[in-house]
């Protein structure tokens, strides 16, 4: 079975969680530090779910890099949302 769509499907969400920053930054300024910041954080969260997924995706679901590749998109999509509608909510 084709399991390409959905590597595919966790490479769109990857590019919506990245947007998400992107609007983000672009909506509270057009500072350059608001964008550094945003796409830092982007990559920050990339690395550390990335890394705690493919470390879950190892004993749960073991050779299955689509799998992998979807649930790190997905997050990435919910955090990139997430960050987007409270972009005015500073503390």
């Amino acid at each position: 079975m084709n399991r390409n769509w959905r590597v595919w499907l966790g490479v769109a969400f990857l590019v919506v969680g990245f947007l998400g920053h992107f609007f983000a930054a672009r909506a509270i300024s057009s500072n350059p530090r608001a964008y550094t910041d945003h796409i830092g954080g982007f990559f920050l969260i990339l690395l550390v779910t990335g890394a705690i997924i493919a470390l879950l995706g190892r004993f749960f679901w073991k050779g299955r890099r689509d799998i992998t590749m979807l649930t790190i998109g997905v997050v990435q999509a919910l955090f990139g949302i997430w960050i987007y509608i409270n972009r005015f909510h500073l503390m």
